[in-house]
């Protein structure tokens, strides 16, 4: 398995905690920022990791801001992306079983990295449940690809 992993200012000593995370379980990743302190924008850095998950370059993305909010609205224009804003370990796990979510999205003025490390490992490590959840998520789809803006 292969990670994006993006911040803004908000986010970036979590993004840190994260990447230990990756590395103890032997997860490739690509960092695609930020590392600076001063106040930057959260597309610029939702919309790569997001559009590397579309084009396959990744299996999975994760981002982090103050809230995760704006990462996971703006990872989430993105054609084919089902980013899930997580701050609980519980919400992790059902985001894959039921949504097979392709994004994760966490808030680090919300969650400390303890938490923040345990989601991410029940997130990478939950296989999408399949079944009754398919026809649903098919159903996102196919609104997406009839509704894309141009």
């Amino acid at each position: 398995m292969k990670v994006a992993i993006g911040c803004d200012h908000g986010g970036r000593i979590l993004k840190e905690e994260v990447k230990r995370t990756l590395l103890e379980h032997n997860i490739k990743y690509i960092d695609v920022g930020c590392e600076c302190v001063e106040s930057v924008d959260y597309p610029d850095y939702a919309i790569p990791v997001a559009e590397m998950v579309r084009n396959g370059e990744v299996d999975r993305g994760i981002v982090i801001c103050g809230t995760g909010i704006g990462m996971s609205i703006a990872a989430n224009k993105v054609t084919g992306i089902r980013c899930a804003l997580v701050h609980d370990v519980f919400s992790a796990k059902a985001t894959r079983l039921h949504n097979n979510s392709n994004m994760l999205a966490m808030g680090e003025r919300v969650i400390g990295p303890g938490l923040a490390s345990e989601i991410v490992k029940v997130w990478l490590f939950t296989e999408f449940e399949g079944g009754r959840h398919v026809n649903r998520i098919d159903k996102v789809i196919d609104y997406e690809h009839k509704n894309q803006l141009q």
